[in-house]
């Protein structure tokens, strides 16, 4: 496995003044940015880097050497730092300096655009190579695929960090996955923020999104929320492990309680969430995911739990209450195409995932909408692996086919945003956060049956 930690670098002058970046590179770290790149690094010393590349702009090359600073001084050495024009920020010329402000203001058809379909977004620019025809996301698109070529071959097995920017960051973890550009706008990375991708091989083979922009090691619980942010915020939990979990039997839909490491790790949960105003909160009916809403919940005393029976996890069927070599034994090669093929196979005497997506996103639907009605900023979601990863799935535009992209940890949190209502793109903001659990910035909890 070759592990990929993708990070952003610290704020800038033009951050701080909400101006277009792009390639320009006339922006700087701000104090907070330099201060945040080296609590980054101090997140990141545990770690050991094979290599360590940075986009050339001085606002990432500065985060990374600050970071590798902090690296060298923990481990007394460290990987040197590539810079690679592939890292290069998305290339928006007619914008580059210009506020947001007076860009939506003054080129209002082009922003709404950029904003609702980014890969259509086109400027026409006069160059040394003549007039022609600029598509700023699809370009991004291709010189993010063409950073994978280049280098997964190179570090096979090993651990690399990338120090990049928003729309690269963005770019290369949708071209791991498979995510379109026209879904540019929904995989946030926040300044300093930490992505964790596993590639079992080179690009088009299987990978994991382990985790995406944490950003606890900044002092920021949660990734902030946009200023024009006139919607819901989503946080969608998975439950405290269990005993099955543990001993990696498939639970499925019989009601296995959380155990006392569960129970703890929805403590740690309920602590880390404590400050977020949650004004509603939903949950799978099941023992497991109910226990861990109603410990999350102790910090929330005036916090109604509804439950929705469509977040229940996949019914398994006659897998239920096995271990994989028991299953292995009594549908030989059905475990591995489950693996392989998660969305051709049908649970004997159980559901699929089609199943699961129907009755799971139906509820998550409904779930926004009550919120969208009463105006509840923040809801809480408790619910299962299986269902979790549906629901992923379905809020980035991939098919079932991609079930198995996303890691799911006992007592995570993942963070999606529904800026403009239901109308609009969701965008995950955040997904499987547990650094509440102790382990750092990878995830240590129990990878058990589902």
């Amino acid at each position: 496995m070759t592990r990929v930690i993708i990070v952003r670098h610290g704020q800038s002058s033009y951050n701080t003044e909400r101006r277009i970046q792009g390639r320009t590179d006339a922006s700087t770290l701000t104090e907070k940015g330099r201060n945040d790149a080296s609590k980054l690094g101090k997140a990141l010393s545990n770690l050991s880097f094979n290599a360590i590349y940075s986009s050339p702009l001085q606002r990432a090359k500065h985060t990374a050497d600050i970071i590798h600073s902090e690296l060298a001084s923990s481990a007394g050495e460290s990987a040197v730092v590539q810079v690679s024009d592939l890292l290069l920020e998305i290339d928006l010329p007619l914008w580059e300096g210009m506020l947001t402000a007076e860009v939506k203001q003054k080129l209002a058809e082009d922003y709404r655009t950029w904003h609702e379909r980014p890969h259509e977004l086109r400027m026409v620019l006069n160059d040394a190579q003549g007039t022609r025809e600029h598509f700023p996301v699809l370009a991004l698109y291709e010189q993010a695929q063409q950073f994978w070529q280049e280098i997964l071959s190179q570090h096979q097995g090993e651990t690399i960090l990338i120090v990049g920017h928003n729309g690269i960051n963005r770019a290369l973890i949708s071209t791991a996955l498979g995510i379109s550009p026209s879904r540019y706008h929904s995989v946030q990375q926040s300044n300093c923020g930490i992505s964790v991708l596993n590639f079992a091989g080179g690009l088009g083979e299987p990978v994991q999104l382990e985790s995406l922009n944490q950003t606890q090691h900044t002092g920021e619980t949660l990734p902030s929320l946009r200023p024009e942010h006139q919607g819901v915020r989503l946080l969608l939990v998975r439950h405290g492990e269990t005993d099955w979990n543990r001993q990696t039997r498939f639970q499925g839909q019989i009601d296995v309680p959380l155990n006392d490491n569960g129970r703890q790790q929805s403590q740690k949960a309920g602590e880390f969430l404590q400050k977020v105003a949650i004004a509603y909160a939903v949950s799978s009916p099941m023992l497991r995911p109910k226990e861990t809403a109603e410990i999350i919940l102790k910090h929330h005393p005036s916090v109604k739990l509804d439950l929705q029976s469509g977040l229940r996890e996949i019914s398994h069927g006659l897998w239920e209450g096995k271990l994989e070599t028991e299953i292995e034994q009594e549908f030989p090669g059905e475990l591995q195409r489950w693996r392989l093929v998660p969305a051709e196979v049908q649970m004997p005497e159980g559901e699929n995932l089609q199943q699961v997506w129907e009755r799971s996103v139906a509820a998550w639907q409904s779930i926004v909408e009550t919120a969208l009605t009463n105006q509840f900023k923040t809801i809480l979601v408790v619910a299962h692996d299986a269902t979790n990863k549906t629901l992923l799935c379905h809020i980035l535009g991939l098919p079932l086919e991609n079930f198995w992209n996303f890691r799911q940890g006992n007592g995570a949190v993942s963070v999606i945003d529904y800026p403009s209502g239901l109308d609009g793109l969701p965008a995950l903001q955040a997904m499987n956060i547990t650094t509440h659990l102790g382990g750092g910035v990878l995830d240590k909890t129990a990878a058990g049956a589902l």
